[in-house]
Protein backbone atom coordinates (compact mmCIF):
# COMPACT_ATOMS: atom_id res chain seq x y z
CA UNK A 1 0.00 0.00 0.00
CA UNK A 2 1.47 3.55 -0.77
CA UNK A 3 -0.23 6.54 0.15
CA UNK A 4 0.68 10.26 -1.01
CA UNK A 5 0.12 13.34 1.44
CA UNK A 6 -0.24 16.71 0.01
CA UNK A 7 0.24 19.96 2.34
CA UNK A 8 1.05 23.28 1.54
CA UNK A 9 -2.49 24.39 0.57
CA UNK A 10 -4.51 27.72 1.52
CA UNK A 11 -5.75 30.93 0.45
CA UNK A 12 -3.36 33.60 -0.82
CA UNK A 13 -3.69 36.71 -2.54
CA UNK A 14 -2.85 37.63 -5.78
CA UNK A 15 0.74 37.45 -6.47
CA UNK A 16 1.59 35.81 -3.24
CA UNK A 17 3.37 32.59 -3.32
CA UNK A 18 2.59 28.74 -1.37
CA UNK A 19 4.83 26.64 -1.52
CA UNK A 20 3.10 22.70 -1.81
CA UNK A 21 4.91 19.54 -0.41
CA UNK A 22 3.86 15.75 -1.24
CA UNK A 23 5.21 12.84 0.77
CA UNK A 24 4.91 9.04 -0.32
CA UNK A 25 4.99 6.31 1.85
CA UNK A 26 4.18 2.59 2.30
CA UNK A 27 5.76 -0.35 0.33
CA UNK A 28 7.90 1.90 -2.29
CA UNK A 29 11.02 -0.11 -4.11
CA UNK A 30 11.71 3.42 -5.51
CA UNK A 31 9.53 6.03 -7.67
CA UNK A 32 10.26 6.94 -11.49
CA UNK A 33 8.94 10.28 -11.72
CA UNK A 34 6.54 12.40 -9.43
CA UNK A 35 3.98 15.28 -10.65
CA UNK A 36 2.05 17.75 -9.80
CA UNK A 37 -1.58 18.01 -11.81
CA UNK A 38 -4.50 20.54 -10.67
CA UNK A 39 -8.04 20.70 -11.29
CA UNK A 40 -10.07 23.86 -11.33
CA UNK A 41 -13.84 23.82 -10.76
CA UNK A 42 -15.80 22.40 -14.22
CA UNK A 43 -12.22 21.68 -15.74
CA UNK A 44 -10.46 18.49 -16.53
CA UNK A 45 -7.15 18.01 -14.59
CA UNK A 46 -4.35 19.40 -15.88
CA UNK A 47 -0.16 18.40 -15.59
CA UNK A 48 1.18 21.30 -13.83
CA UNK A 49 4.87 20.12 -14.05
CA UNK A 50 6.57 16.46 -13.59
CA UNK A 51 10.31 15.51 -12.45
CA UNK A 52 12.22 11.97 -12.95
CA UNK A 53 14.26 10.80 -10.30
CA UNK A 54 17.23 11.81 -11.83
CA UNK A 55 15.56 15.62 -11.78
CA UNK A 56 14.48 16.28 -15.68
CA UNK A 57 11.85 18.36 -15.07
CA UNK A 58 9.21 19.14 -17.77
CA UNK A 59 6.40 21.84 -17.04
CA UNK A 60 2.91 23.00 -18.79
CA UNK A 61 3.26 25.90 -20.43
CA UNK A 62 0.82 28.14 -18.41
CA UNK A 63 3.40 27.86 -15.76
CA UNK A 64 5.45 30.77 -17.29
CA UNK A 65 8.22 30.02 -15.02
CA UNK A 66 6.33 30.59 -11.98
CA UNK A 67 6.29 27.32 -10.37
CA UNK A 68 9.20 25.88 -9.81
CA UNK A 69 8.94 21.52 -9.27
CA UNK A 70 11.59 19.79 -7.28
CA UNK A 71 12.19 16.57 -5.40
CA UNK A 72 14.10 14.42 -2.18
CA UNK A 73 14.62 11.40 -3.64
CA UNK A 74 15.92 10.20 0.25
CA UNK A 75 12.28 11.28 1.61
CA UNK A 76 10.18 10.22 -1.09
CA UNK A 77 9.12 14.03 -1.62
CA UNK A 78 8.27 16.38 -4.55
CA UNK A 79 7.53 20.27 -4.08
CA UNK A 80 5.99 22.99 -5.72
CA UNK A 81 6.84 25.92 -5.27
CA UNK A 82 4.43 28.92 -6.77
CA UNK A 83 5.00 32.24 -6.60
CA UNK A 84 2.88 35.26 -9.25
CA UNK A 85 -0.38 33.32 -7.98
CA UNK A 86 -2.90 34.65 -9.64
CA UNK A 87 -7.42 33.74 -9.18
CA UNK A 88 -6.46 31.40 -12.30
CA UNK A 89 -4.59 29.05 -10.24
CA UNK A 90 -7.26 28.62 -7.83
CA UNK A 91 -8.09 24.72 -8.21
CA UNK A 92 -7.58 21.53 -6.20
CA UNK A 93 -4.07 20.57 -6.50
CA UNK A 94 -2.99 16.80 -6.86
CA UNK A 95 0.39 15.00 -6.96
CA UNK A 96 0.54 11.64 -8.35
CA UNK A 97 3.79 8.91 -8.40
CA UNK A 98 5.07 6.33 -10.68
CA UNK A 99 5.96 3.53 -8.11
CA UNK A 100 8.11 0.39 -8.51
CA UNK A 101 7.25 -1.47 -5.67
CA UNK A 102 9.50 -4.35 -5.61
CA UNK A 103 13.30 -4.76 -6.77
CA UNK A 104 12.34 -6.72 -10.09
CA UNK A 105 9.41 -4.78 -10.82
CA UNK A 106 9.63 -4.24 -14.45
CA UNK A 107 6.54 -1.61 -14.43
CA UNK A 108 5.17 1.00 -12.20
CA UNK A 109 1.48 1.11 -10.47
CA UNK A 110 0.29 4.98 -9.96
CA UNK A 111 -0.93 6.65 -6.99
CA UNK A 112 -2.51 9.83 -6.12
CA UNK A 113 -2.74 11.83 -3.38
CA UNK A 114 -5.91 13.22 -2.04
CA UNK A 115 -5.54 17.15 -3.12
CA UNK A 116 -4.88 20.60 -1.47
CA UNK A 117 -6.70 23.52 -1.97
CA UNK A 118 -5.16 26.18 -3.16
CA UNK A 119 -7.25 29.40 -3.57
CA UNK A 120 -5.85 32.75 -4.72
CA UNK A 121 -8.15 35.60 -3.98
CA UNK A 122 -7.38 39.03 -2.18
Amino acid sequence: QVQLVESGGGLVQPGGSLRLSCAASGSIYSISSMGWYRQAPGKQRELIAAITSGGSTNYASFVKGRFTISRDNAKNTVYLQMNSLNPEDTAVYYCNADVYLHFDSTYTHVYWGQGTQVTVSS
